[in-house]
């Protein structure tokens, strides 16, 4: 009889630890807005997510060590005139966020250390060129102040956000309906999009071609997710013609047949893929559902295998993913989400058992860091570059708020100019302010000489 070799692998008993009820977030009112999007962003230094809010769109979000009971009149960033869709921190900056809204517009805020004590409502920069709402906001993962925003529209535009301007435009030639998932390649050459027509496509953003394109990476009408992994795969999440849920890994060389193709289960809800490309384990957790699969890639056949399944009682709303920097090493936390309930956002820690405290070489190689590698400029040139990549060994510790550099000369009649980095004020705005100031006592002290001289007047007469 022969026995079933079982394959050997250091993320065979990864285990989620949902978090105690103090380390929660309550009381919040995550949004009730249909749309498949996490609805919640995280990075080392805040958590956000999407909130209901009367008359218009806006989001809460909270230094990570403020947890417990939420205030109902907390501060939110509430600039938006209509229900807030996509929210997304900058890599290269953990003060600074962008969101895509219903209004047609992305609008990108900074957040000042230890977080908001009044609601903001004016954002750094504006971004109009969309006819249709915003669904999708991303972040390019090397270069700096580059933003890809999709709209219902079916136009992806990518924004040089320093300047506030849209330097390329992919139109509805490209993706002739409705745009349901956009994804960065890692060094950010590529980006990888789901349409409703059914087609996954690979496209060059600077060029505006399709490099590849798969018809129907799976047979249902429900919406495709598709994400870049390692080696130049893509894994899709979707739905078979018998409505069963699919994830598959493709070689984006030959997109004829999947290198894996897997189905879950019958739920309806859509599968949002996350991939840690440390570890080459990729997530997958469902609107809906009350459950995270996790699957590890390799290079060798069958190239997707099932790890295990995290499940707890209550179906999550949205789901935020900690970038790696943010994690403990020291509990070997591999990867941690943050999971909406209705009313309350759970933190939930991906851990491989280890015996030893020690820093564990083996689940942490060097990751993504917080620098850029390239300028705006430099990617629209036509470089590209791979993340700047830092060693987590005596943990990460969040650089200080970065100096804001604003270009005004570039801006083209926007509201607002946008950072480079972080802060909160431009450079120049002290003094211009303090100028003001003088002017307006100036003024005070000539209308007080007026009402004296007609009180003297009226008293004479």
């Amino acid at each position: 009889m022969s026995r079933q070799v079982v394959r050997s692998s250091k993320f065979r008993h990864v285990f989620g630890q949902p978090a105690k009820a103090d380390q929660c977030y309550e009381d919040v009112r995550v949004s009730q807005t249909t749309w498949d999007s996490g609805f919640c962003a995280v990075n080392p230094k805040f958590v956000a997510l999407i909130c209901e809010a009367s008359g218009g769109g806006a989001f809460l979000v909270l230094p990570l060590g403020k947890t417990g009971r939420v205030d109902k009149n907390a501060p939110t960033v509430c600039g938006h005139t209509a229900p807030v869709l996509d929210i997304a921190w900058c890599p290269h900056n953990d003060n600074v966020i962008a969101s895509g809204s219903e209004d047609c517009t992305v609008m990108v805020w900074e957040i000042p250390d230890g977080g908001l004590t009044l609601p903001l409502r004016e954002p750094v920069v504006t971004l109009e060129g969309h006819t249709k709402r915003v669904g999708i906001v991303a972040w390019h993962p090397t270069a700096q102040n580059v933003l890809l925003s999709a709209g219902c529209d079916n136009v992806i535009l990518v924004w040089d956000v320093g300047t506030g301007a849209a330097v390329l435009t992919l139109g509805s030639d490209v993706h002739p309906d409705t745009i349901y998932s956009v994804d960065w390649s890692r060094d950010g050459a590529l980006i990888c999009t789901s349409c409703r027509d059914k087609r996954v496509r690979i496209i060059e953003p600077r060029k505006g071609t399709v490099v590849a394109e798969k018809d129907r990476p799976h047979e249902g009408t429900r919406p495709v997710r598709a994400v870049f992994v390692s080696d130049g795969k893509i894994l899709t999440t979707g739905f078979s013609r018998m409505s069963e849920r699919q994830v598959a890994l493709w070689d984006t060389k030959h997109l004829e047949e999947p290198l894996s193709l897997q189905e879950l289960d019958t739920s309806s809800g859509v599968l949002l893929p996350f991939f840690d490309p440390d570890t080459n384990i990729v997530y997958l957790c469902g609107k809906g559902d009350s459950s995270i699969r996790y699957f590890e890639i390799t290079s060798e056949a069958p190239y997707l295998h099932y790890l295990s399944m995290f499940s707890s009682k209550e179906s999550q709303r949205g789901m935020g993913y900690m970038p790696k920097r943010g994690l403990e090493v020291n509990k070997c936390e591999i990867a941690r989400f943050y999971k909406l309930h209705e009313r309350r956002c759970e933190p939930i820690a991906m851990t491989v058992p280890r015996k030893s405290d020690l820093f564990q070489e083996d689940l942490y190689p060097p990751t993504a860091g917080p620098d850029a590698a390239l300028t705006a400029e430099e990617w629209l040139g036509g470089r590209d570059a791979g993340p700047l990549l830092i060693s987590l060994k005596d943990g990460y510790v969040p650089p200080k708020s970065r100096e804001l550099r604003v270009n005004r000369g570039l801006d083209t009649g926007r509201r607002k100019t946008a950072p480079e980095a972080s802060g909160t004020h431009g450079s120049d705005a002290i003094p211009r302010l303090e100028e003001e100031m003088k002017k307006l006592q100036a003024t005070v002290q000539e209308l007080q000489k007026r009402v004296e001289r007609l009180e003297e007047t009226v008293q004479a007469k």
